[in-house]
């Protein structure tokens, strides 16, 4: 029975549900929609090296803003379907079926599933959970972070999970639903320290001095 909400336990199968919601190639086209705005603010400084030319040239203020409206709808069209097809292959869940004793599994990706496996083609589940961690007199909190990657026989899949719980909870579960099943569930952690920012410095950069703990 699942004991991590991560974990779905269904009439039928049990999911590992990393996305929530539907899936097929229609929502991921449509689910595709807003991230697509970024693609005209990512190319903005070309935009707007064409608006300052269109301006020294001696252009009307109304055509150089026709001319950009034109060129940022024109990269939306085109970043659409970038986007959607990059996202095609994302990873939503995994389904393990029968739901108490799993014998296959499949990837249900933002297009659709993938054709049942059988659970011997996974060989492997590692879980890795880093935690980035406040040096001293850091007002901001900890921040924590839980990838998945599956071990197949021909693939390696990289998940990362939604976090909210307990990774040590979400492994146990995992062992209790596949280790029957010769499924090996891995979990690693990895602290780090935040740097102090430098002198002057307005960012802050990643961690520093890792440490690994492992618990099989």
């Amino acid at each position: 029975m699942a004991t991590d909400p991560v974990l779905r336990q269904g009439p039928d199968s049990t999911d590992l549900i990393l996305r929530a919601g539907p899936t097929g190639p229609v929502w991921n086209v449509l689910t595709s929609a807003g991230p697509a705005l970024l693609v005209p603010l990512a190319l903005g400084a070309l935009t707007l090296i064409v608006a300052l030319w269109m301006a020294l040239a001696g252009a009307r203020a109304s055509t150089v803003l026709v001319v950009v409206g034109v060129i940022a709808g024109l990269e939306y069209l085109i970043g659409w379907p970038v986007m959607a097809m990059a996202r095609a292959r994302d990873i939503r869940r995994v389904e393990f079926t029968p739901a108490g004793a799993p014998a296959s599994l499949r990837l249900v990706r933002s297009t659709g599933p993938d054709a049942w496996l059988p659970i011997e083609a996974l060989r492997e589940m590692r879980l890795t959970h880093k935690v980035v961690e406040p040096y001293q007199g850091d007002h901001k909190p900890a921040v924590s972070t839980l990838a998945l990657e599956l071990a197949l026989q021909n693939a390696r899949e990289q998940l990362t999970l939604p976090f909210g719980g307990d990774p040590q909870r979400l492994a146990t579960a995992l062992k209790a639903l596949l280790g029957p099943a010769g499924v090996v569930v891995l979990l690693r952690t990895e602290r780090s320290t935040r740097d102090r920012p430098q002198p002057n410095s307005g960012w802050t950069s990643g961690g520093s001095a890792s440490v690994g703990s492992g618990g099989g």
